[in-house]
């Protein structure tokens, strides 16, 4: 369903420690909006919510909610750290397009 790189797990525990939420998953949302139609959402849940998909990988808990499993099946979340900036980047296979910015796709 939806994996993460190694880099990207161990992003998301440094985090989760610097934050002092180290049981804490990662919830993905797919929201309106953006320049391309939909958007990406990350951030941190501490239980399942209903209907929720709940996926393990490389030791993290990733949340995702019944709308937006249909538009990230297959998707790897990655950290990227490089000049033009770092942070979590999506890799999805669903995806028909993006915009310029990266932010936002169409499904």
């Amino acid at each position: 369903m939806v994996t993460l790189t190694e880099t990207a797990a161990k992003k998301v525990e440094t985090l989760r420690l610097e934050e002092g939420k180290p049981e804490w998953g990662l919830r993905l949302r797919v929201v309106g909006g953006g320049c391309s139609g939909f958007s990406y959402e990350l951030g941190w849940e501490d239980a399942v919510q209903e209907g929720d998909e709940v996926i393990e990988s490389a030791g993290v808990k990733v949340y995702v909610d019944p709308n937006s499993v249909q538009y990230v099946s297959g998707a790897q979340i990655d950290y990227v750290d490089s000049l033009y900036g770092s942070g979590f980047s999506i890799n999805n296979p669903n995806s028909k397009g993006s915009c310029g910015c990266g932010h936002s796709f169409q499904a």
